[in-house]
């Protein structure tokens, strides 16, 4: 993993519409179907990677695995690792993590209350 050095104004770095901002380099991550997945999934609990992997279907070990690992590195999922043989690994959001769980809450609200408007457009331009 390639760790980008940032430069620049905490105002610069804030700016999503800049190329070069830290900002937008977070948004990439998290703005991603897995991650959001991950975050909802994880909610209020505490999940072991199987577990996690359940709740989010259709996702593979690598594709869970490597969102897990931008998750904690954004200090969003907080990873704890017990002593045990074999080795327990737990998973649970961080404050931060907390914080852009109630985003996507809103996220899925909103695809709730407009999925049939979506449904009627998408067969609309699709023909159907």
């Amino acid at each position: 993993m390639v760790t980008k050095q940032f430069t620049g104004s905490p105002e610069a770095q804030a700016d999503l519409r800049r190329a070069d901002s830290l900002a937008r380099e977070i948004f990439s991550d998290v703005a991603n179907k897995w991650a959001l997945l991950i975050i909802e999934a994880l909610g209020d609990h505490t999940l072991r990677f199987s577990e996690v992997r359940g709740e989010v279907e259709g996702i593979s070990h690598k594709m869970l695995t490597q969102n897990l690992r931008m998750l904690e590195r954004n200090g969003l999922v907080e990873r704890t690792v017990y002593p045990t043989v074999p080795p327990k690994v737990e998973y649970t959001l961080t404050e931060p993590g907390q914080g852009l769980r109630k985003t996507v809450d809103v996220m899925c609200d909103w695809t709730h209350r407009h999925i049939g408007h979506i449904e009627a457009a998408r067969s609309g331009f699709d023909g159907g």
